[in-house]
């Protein structure tokens, strides 16, 4: 894989490149014998999956993690638009709760989860004759200071196609609308365990309590949205364009309350908005 793509941010569009990003695309999986995606019904990962089961048909398999840190309907989303889709789906169940270097969340958490779903992977592929292991990495992907996914991938030999063909979200997003991918413009997407800050141990109980008060905004139609856990405060992310929505005292209340009422003694509203951690601040 070519490692240039680390130092081109896909921060603009133009649509006779992304279209030939994605013709590239197709004639690295057109040439796989077989391949298997680690897919979580986020917009790179349903992308690289529509041209993969374009260029393989059912040499194609999805494999989707079904882990405490997902929440419920997400995962009920991404089942439902694979079937709708009639794409090869497996869910499995990954064990990164039963790892305590996991839970400690000591700042390597997420390598142990990748590292948790690439196995399971590996061993899918060993059993079924496989030849490919794919994740979707994209190239704005450089900007994650940690890189630990890519250390996991790298160990497991999971390729990362969109990186490959230097695809950048903007350019996905595009292609998955030309696609008319339902979820182009779904809003960016991390485990529920990315709300806790460093050091702060990750623990079931807390995590139903992050995922019910996400789920609270969402039912509020609030579109980017984050609850980070602090022990016994929830601080409350939202697009910056929709902080103004803060300002109805009725809904303010609503929401303050029923955050509350998870367990949590203050609701904090975060007056800067949700900001993306892996891009330059």
């Amino acid at each position: 894989m070519s490692t240039d793509i680390f130092n081109i941010p896909t921060l603009t569009l133009d649509k006779a490149v992304a279209q030939k990003k994605e013709l590239h695309l197709k004639e690295i999986f057109t040439a796989y014998p077989s391949v298997a995606i680690a897919y979580s019904g986020g917009v790179d990962s349903t992308y690289l999956a529509a041209v993969a089961h374009e260029a393989l048909g059912d040499k194609c398999q999805l494999i989707l993690a079904d882990s405490p840190s997902l929440p419920r309907s997400e995962l009920k989303e991404a089942i439902q638009f694979a079937q709708d889709q009639g794409w090869n789906l497996l869910i499995i169940e990954t064990d990164e709760f039963e790892n305590e270097e996991y839970l400690k969340n000591d700042g390597k958490r997420c390598y142990f989860c990748r590292s948790a779903l690439f196995r399971k992977m590996k061993e899918y592929a060993d059993s079924h004759q496989v030849q490919v292991l794919a994740y979707g990495a994209m190239a704005d992907d450089a900007f994650d200071p940690t890189r630990l996914g890519t250390l996991a991938a790298n160990e497991y030999e999971i390729v990362a196609p969109l990186q490959e063909t230097k695809l950048g979200k903007i350019e996905i997003r595009h292609l998955s609308q030309e696609r008319n991918l339902p979820n182009h413009a779904k809003a960016a997407f991390a485990c529920l365990s990315s709300r806790f800050p460093k050091g702060t141990r990750v623990t079931l109980d807390a995590l139903a309590q992050v995922e019910a008060a996400e789920e609270l905004l969402k039912s509020h139609g609030f579109h980017q949205y984050r609850a980070r856990h602090h022990e016994d405060h929830s601080r409350i992310e939202v697009a910056p364009e929709e902080l103004t929505r803060f300002d109805d005292p009725d809904l303010y209340n609503t929401i303050t309350q029923a955050i509350l009422a998870l367990g949590y003694t203050q609701v904090l509203i975060d007056p800067h908005g949700y900001r993306d951690p892996n891009l330059p601040q």
